[in-house]
């Protein structure tokens, strides 16, 4: 944690400025913005980090757990990306990038989004895509899908596949 203390408020830490083997990110306080927690969330995408759990113990945080599978190394790029979220996110306090277009509430980019023939962002594909040098073409992690209503995705569930019906027992016997 004591990477990333001076950019990102903790808690909760013991009285060292340490934590345990999680830690819990303050994604709340981001005056002259409209950035929340799944904002961060999601443009964590584009550094190549799964989102980490959202508002739970606490709402507007994330939960981050890395250091049950992960060497050191990756917690340094994990903590690089969360720095740079950060002063992405301080653009849009100090007026340099636009309050809702900006790569934060654009997050995540996905492959087809980036290599599309239309960019209609105030921002770079490259600034979208590999907004750090170990994000190459090579090592890039790509999301799958841009965003969906979170809380709608979730309590309203579609299925593409063909009917249930489709799987009766009778037509697995012929």
């Amino acid at each position: 944690s004591s990477g990333i203390n001076a950019e990102w408020p903790l808690r909760p830490g013991n009285s060292n400025g340490f934590c345990a083997h999680e830690f819990i990110l303050d994604c709340q306080n981001f005056p002259g913005t409209n950035i929340g927690v799944m904002d961060i969330a999601k443009r964590l995408q584009d550094y190549g980090f799964h989102a980490p759990t959202t508002s739970w113990p606490v709402a507007n945080t994330m939960m981050v757990e890395p250091t049950e599978s992960e060497d050191k190394a990756e917690l340094d790029r994990y903590i690089d990306a969360l720095i740079s979220i950060r002063k992405e996110i301080q653009d849009i306090q100090d007026g340099i990038s636009d309050p809702e277009n900006n790569p934060v509430k654009r997050a995540p980019h996905t492959l087809d989004v980036v290599t599309a023939d239309e960019w209609d962002r105030p921002y770079t594909r490259k600034m979208a895509a590999f907004p750090l040098p170990w994000i190459t073409r090579t090592t890039k992690v790509w999301p799958a899908a841009a965003r969906v209503d979170d809380a709608y995705g979730d309590q309203n569930v579609f299925c593409t596949c063909p009917p249930v019906e489709a799987y009766s027992v009778s037509d697995l016997k012929s």
